[in-house]
């Protein structure tokens, strides 16, 4: 494989480790901002943020761990017949498969850069009575979704570096 593909698998897998790792944390974002919601609710007037707030921080937690939980491969797959198949042949229908994913990402990606876009133009704001912008979390969502197109290429880099009878 060429030097800038074997570059370009790593540098992604160490980026996409590390925001993984920092967004695991995000979950104590959200038991916080929950817990402030329960509390106000209990002893002052009900937080207006709260409800809101918590699902942002879900889905920057679940989008940013996107990438993370492909590298790990803790993802979710059918494996009735694949684990049964050589490493070559995984490797074979993983190009074939992966390049489905890309397509999907890259549509998604479009359509939230798109969609980010359209936020920052008209100041869109949440139609909740907190009223937040909503260019930040769409933001989030765009570089989450980069992530896992980042990390899909990456992934079929390897196969194809499999599939030649290589190892990165």
């Amino acid at each position: 494989m060429p030097r800038a593909a074997i570059a370009f698998v790593r540098i992604v897998e160490a980026l996409n480790y590390r925001v993984g790792r920092v967004a695991m944390y995000l979950i104590f974002v959200l038991a916080g901002v929950l817990m402030w919601s329960v509390i106000a609710k209990a002893f002052f007037r009900p937080a207006l943020w709260t409800q809101e707030m918590a699902q942002f921080t879900m889905v920057a937690y679940f989008v940013l761990g996107g990438a993370y939980s492909l590298l790990l491969g803790t993802n979710v797959r059918m494996d009735l017949l694949y684990g049964r198949w050589s490493v070559r042949t995984r490797a074979a229908v993983d190009c074939v498969t992966i390049l489905a994913l890309i397509f999907f990402l890259a549509v998604m990606l479009w359509g939230g850069i798109d969609s980010t876009i359209y936020a920052f133009e008209v100041n869109e704001r949440s139609r909740t009575v907190w009223r937040p912008y909503m260019a930040p979390i769409k933001i989030v969502i765009c570089v989450g979704v980069l992530l896992m197109l980042l990390q899909s290429v990456a992934f079929l880099i390897r196969d194809i570096a499999t599939l030649r009878g290589e190892r990165i």
